[in-house]
C-alpha cells in the first residue's frame, strides 16, 4: 500500500513539524534512509520531541529550504523529496504577509530551481492546502474548483505550487501537488495560535475547557486523521508515473463543526459545547463550509482515508494523555488532558 521505500534515500522537508514527523516516522519503519531539513522557524511548529522515536537512525539538516544551495550533496542523493516545509497559518499570513511571502513563495522558489539544478527529474510531493481554492463556489471540492483564495497564505501556497508544477511540465522534476483539508492527530503544535480548528480544540481540551464553535457550528469540514495523509504522500510518492499532477486530499466524512466539537468532548470527558459569535480578526478567512472530493487520488494510486474521526481523536488523545509536557509549555499539574 506504502510503495516500496526500503533502502530508498528519502528527503522530508519540514520534518520535525506535525505531518513530516509522522511521515519521516513511517519511512524508518518502512526501511528507508531519512534526511530532515527543517529551519525550525519560530511559529511553524517545528519539535524535535517529534522524531524521538527515530533521533538515532535520522540526519537533521537544521537549515532553511531556501538555503538548499548549501545542501546540494543531499539533494543529488535524494530518489524521493517530500516537502512539507511552510507556515500554515491563515490570520499570521493577513498581519505578516512578507514573512509569509518569504517563507511560502521565496524560499520554496529557491528549493525547487535548486532541486532541478541537482536533482534533475526527482519526484517531489509537495504539500498545499485546501485554502488555495477560498470560499467553495461548490461542495464537495474537487481539482476543477477555481482557485480564488481569501488570505496571503493561499495566495503564496499556490504559487509555490505552481513553481513546482511548471518545473515538471519542463521535464525538469516529477512533481505532485496535495491540497490538504484539516488534518489532525499525534504531533500538532499545540501551543502555537492559528494552527487549525482542531489543535485548538486539543489544547482547549487539554488545559481542561469547555469547547466553543463560531457562529451555530453548522460550518462542514472533513478532518483527516494524520496517519491517512501519511498514506496519501506515499503513494503518490511511490506511484511509477502519474497521469496527473494535483490532487485534492480530504477526509472520509462531513462533519459539522458542532458535531466535531461534540465528538471531541465526549472522548474527553468534557462539558457542554458552547457557540459564539465569530471574532472580527477570524471573518476574512473564513471559508464557510468545506469538504473535499478525493475521487483523483483514488483513481490514480489507489488512496482512500481509512480512519473515521471518532477514532482518530480518540488514538490522538491518548497520544497527548502520554506526551503532553512535550507539547505545552504550562500543562496541567497531573500532566494529562482532561
Amino acid at each position: 500500500m506504502n510503495g516500496d521505500y526500503r533502502d530508498k534515500e528519502v528527503l522530508v522537508t519540514g520534518g520535525l513539524g506535525f505531518i513530516g514527523s509522522n511521515l519521516a516516522i513511517r519511512l524508518v519503519e518502512l526501511g528507508a534512509r531519512v534526511t530532515i531539513v527543517d529551519s525550525s522557524v519560530d511559529g511553524c511548529g517545528a519539535n524535535p520531541y517529534n522524531v524521538q522515536p527515530i533521533a538515532h537512525c535520522v540526519r537533521v539538516i537544521p537549515r532553511d529550504i531556501g538555503e538548499a544551495a548549501d545542501f546540494r550533496d543531499t539533494l543529488r542523493e535524494a530518489q524521493v523529496i517530500f516537502n512539507l516545509a511552510g507556515e500554515i497559518s491563515h490570520i499570521q499570513s493577513m498581519e505578516c504577509p512578507e514573512r509569509d511571502l518569504q517563507i511560502n513563495a521565496l524560499a520554496q522558489l529557491r528549493f525547487v530551481r535548486e532541486c532541478a539544478r541537482h536533482a534533475r527529474g526527482v519526484r517531489i510531493v509537495y504539500a498545499s492546502t485546501r485554502q488555495v481554492y477560498g470560499t467553495p463556489e461548490y461542495l464537495p471540492v474537487d481539482e476543477r474548483h477555481p482557485v480564488s483564495p481569501v488570505d496571503f497564505n493561499g495566495i503564496h501556497k499556490h504559487a509555490a505550487g505552481m513553481y513546482h508544477l511548471m518545473l515538471t511540465r519542463c521535464g525538469e522534476l516529477d512533481a505532485a501537488v496535495l491540497h490538504l483539508t484539516n488534518v489532525y492527530g499525534p504531533r500538532m503544535a499545540l501551543h502555537l495560535p492559528s494552527q487549525g480548528v482542531l489543535s485548538a480544540f486539543l489544547r482547549r481540551l487539554s488545559e481542561g475547557g469547555h469547547l466553543e464553535v463560531f457562529g451555530n457550528g453548522a460550518q462542514l469540514r472533513d478532518p483527516l486523521y494524520v496517519d491517512d495523509v501519511v498514506d496519501a504522500f506515499l503513494m503518490v510518492g511511490a506511484a511509477p508515473s502519474l497521469r496527473r499532477r494535483t490532487f485534492t486530499v480530504g477526509g472520509p466524512q462531513a462533519l459539522t463543526l458542532r458535531e466535531i466539537a461534540e465528538m471531541a468532548s465526549r472522548e474527553a470527558g468534557a462539558g457542554e459545547v458552547h457557540c459564539r459569535p465569530l471574532p472580527k480578526e477570524r471573518a476574512s478567512v473564513d471559508i464557510g463550509s468545506y469538504w473535499s472530493d478525493s475521487s483523483r487520488i483514488r483513481e490514480e494510486v489507489g488512496w482512500e482515508p481509512a480512519v473515521p474521526f471518532e477514532e482518530g481523536f480518540a488514538r490522538t488523545l491518548a497520544y497527548y494523555r502520554e506526551h503532553v509536557s512535550a507539547y505545552l509549555p504550562c500543562p496541567r499539574q497531573d500532566g494529562r488532558l482532561a
